[in-house]
């Protein structure tokens, strides 16, 4: 028994978990930080070292330092706890959009699928309406209507991205109906509702898990552009394209620890959004 365990032990780290030698560095890095990023936006408040709406004019303009790792802002605010908290408002917003536009467009695109008709050209006429209307156009209407903030550019994104996500699933959903296997579960005598959430709905998933990921980096940008702007997320909230845009000026003075630290991150994740649906994309194809 002690030189079993004695031979295990000095295995290579490869050998004894064989998983590791397979994997993709591209997946497992967008991976990371995507996980990284949403630990940080659920922990913020424990690992921020100070309160990010604190203002210090006697600290105002810092570099970095021990005690300010990514300095301070005009006010004197941290810019490292910033960021920190910014994580939480720069991804909720996003999240709210892929969930709400990937709920409504997979429904959507499934019932498609199934029923056909003038059901399938009713509704991707109206999809084809939607898509000649720019996402960010329609946040922009919404908030002029509706006032600024973050309600209004989901609820405008939301209706924009769901026929994107809507035309990868009913492309999808469609090959999968034409399957000989569903023609052997209406002959049992299941329903249609039973046979798409039973059967199609799961045979699409990955691809849905994908368009969705893909869908979160873009909204995350969407989003920070509005916010940019001044139509999304007001101040003193802390939010990284609010951020970018509350650092240009101290940019001008030679000052731009805000808009990169800012900047930077949106850049990271929006890259590790995109490269980590485009690889489960390529897994779903590849199973498909």
């Amino acid at each position: 028994m002690t030189t079993m365990q004695t031979t295990k032990a000095t295995l290579p780290l490869a050998a004894r978990l064989p998983r590791l030698r397979g994997a993709d560095p591209v997946l497992v890095l967008s991976a990371g930080w995507c996980l990284l990023v949403a630990v940080i936006a659920v922990f913020a408040p424990l690992l921020a070292p100070y309160d990010p709406s604190r203002t210090d004019i006697l600290a105002a303009g810092q570099g970095i330092s021990a005690q300010h790792w990514f300095g301070t802002d005009s006010v004197g605010r941290d810019i490292f706890s910033r960021v920190l908290h910014g994580a939480r408002l720069s991804l909720f917003g996003p999240v709210l959009v892929v969930l709400i536009s990937t709920v409504v467009g997979t429904a959507l695109a499934v019932a498609c699928a199934w029923f056909g008709g003038w059901f399938d050209r009713v509704l991707s006429q109206v999809f084809d309406i939607i898509f000649a209307f720019p996402a960010l156009l329609l946040a922009v209407l919404a908030v002029v209507y509706f006032g600024p903030g973050l309600l209004a550019p989901v609820i405008a994104l939301a209706v924009a991205y769901t026929p994107y996500i809507a035309r990868v699933v009913r492309s999808a959903a469609l090959r999968e109906r034409q399957l000989p296997y569903i023609e052997s579960c209406s002959m049992a005598g299941l329903s249609g509702r039973r046979i798409c959430v039973r059967h199609i709905l799961p045979n699409v998933l990955p691809l849905i898990r994908a368009q969705a990921v893909i869908s979160l980096g873009t909204s995350l940008m969407d989003i920070g552009g509005i916010s940019f702007v001044g139509l999304g997320v007001q101040p003193p909230n802390a939010e990284w394209g609010l951020m970018v845009a509350d650092g240009r000026t101290a940019l001008l003075d030679g000052k731009p620890q805000e808009s990169l630290a800012a900047g930077f991150m949106i850049i990271l994740t929006v890259v590790a959004f995109n490269m980590l649906g485009e690889r489960l994309a390529e897994r779903a194809e590849a199973k498909a």
